[in-house]
């Protein structure tokens, strides 16, 4: 869950790098919410027939912009254009093109964009403070 609010934190972070543990976290735990938010909306009886609700949708565009910040930051991982993420908006081969990205590991060291984020502390969450 740290992953998941570390990237609501960077919501307009467009310049920095993201690990692919931020990544697939945050896209992982977006999945959850999504299917937990259908499943309530349905039973409310508030989603239509083609299983759109209003809980889906708020939640959808409240998550725009931080979705495609930290892609940008997971491209920038890769030491790519934060421009790369417009490819998406060609239908498959887009979308499959930003997975490829998303899954390469990230560029060892220092690239243009910052410092690898392997190399700094990873978000830790403890029972005993």
């Amino acid at each position: 869950m740290d992953w998941y609010l570390k990237v609501l934190k960077n919501y307009f972070n467009f310049r920095d790098r993201a690990r692919r543990r931020e990544y697939w976290w945050f896209v992982l735990i977006n999945a959850i919410i999504t299917i937990l938010l259908g499943f309530v909306q349905d039973a409310l009886g508030w989603s239509n027939e083609s299983g759109e609700g209003v809980l889906t949708v708020v939640y959808g565009l409240l998550l725009i912009i931080p979705s495609i910040a930290v892609m940008v930051r997971r491209l920038h991982d890769t030491d790519r254009s934060g421009w790369w993420v417009l490819i998406g908006l060609i239908p498959i081969v887009g979308w499959f093109v930003l997975f490829i990205f998303a899954v390469f590991d990230s560029q060892p060291g220092s690239n243009r964009f910052g410092a690898n984020p392997k190399d700094v502390a990873a978000p830790t969450s403890s029972i005993i403070s």
